[in-house]
């Protein structure tokens, strides 16, 4: 099995097929060790994944790599657990694919789509680790999880935000900072 492609802004920057590499002599800025800012010009937009949810995916290393992005630029981690049989869930995808909401999300979160329709125990794991209060949990649950790790907030304690346009936007825009 092939690893899912890389969401990070990394992945895309290497030398392109039939480019020479640098002239010798030509360095990289160097970095800086002050905290990132979200609203620096070479900052864009985080990649949002599209519908549905791959039940094949490895969710943690997808968690992992998306925290050590929010650490790089400052960003919230956004964990969308749910299920490709879920109506809510694809009613929350529809929300999301629209552009002011795309462009939202972009700018303010790293999002991670798990799989928990299932019998993918690791995920299923995950969500208890994101979400412990317990109990049967009512998809989708989001989580917005910020740069050093900490849940902000988890729909499986506060409700869902109503799944259209204005109540998903609402809900973004609150945790975003």
């Amino acid at each position: 099995a092939s690893a899912p492609p890389s969401s990070s802004p990394s992945a895309s920057s290497g030398t392109r097929p039939g480019a020479s590499a640098a002239p010798t002599g030509s360095a990289a800025p160097a970095k800086t060790s002050a905290k990132p800012s979200r609203t620096a010009a070479t900052s864009g937009p985080a990649a949002v994944p599209g519908p549905g949810y791959d039940s094949s995916a490895d969710a943690r290393a997808q968690i992992d790599a998306a925290l050590r992005a929010a650490r790089s630029d400052g960003r919230m981690v956004l964990l969308d657990f749910g299920a490709n049989w879920c109506g809510n869930c694809k009613a929350a995808d529809k929300v999301f694919a629209q552009a002011q909401t795309s462009a939202l999300l972009g700018a303010s979160y790293h999002m991670v789509k798990i799989d928990i329709g299932g019998s993918n125990a690791a995920n299923s794991a995950l969500l208890r680790t994101y979400s412990p209060s317990g109990g049967t949990y009512t998809m989708p649950v989001l989580v917005v999880v910020s740069p050093s790790g900490t849940v902000r907030t988890d729909t499986h304690v506060t409700g869902n935000p109503a799944l259209t346009s204005d109540g998903i936007n609402a809900f973004l825009r609150k945790w975003a900072s």
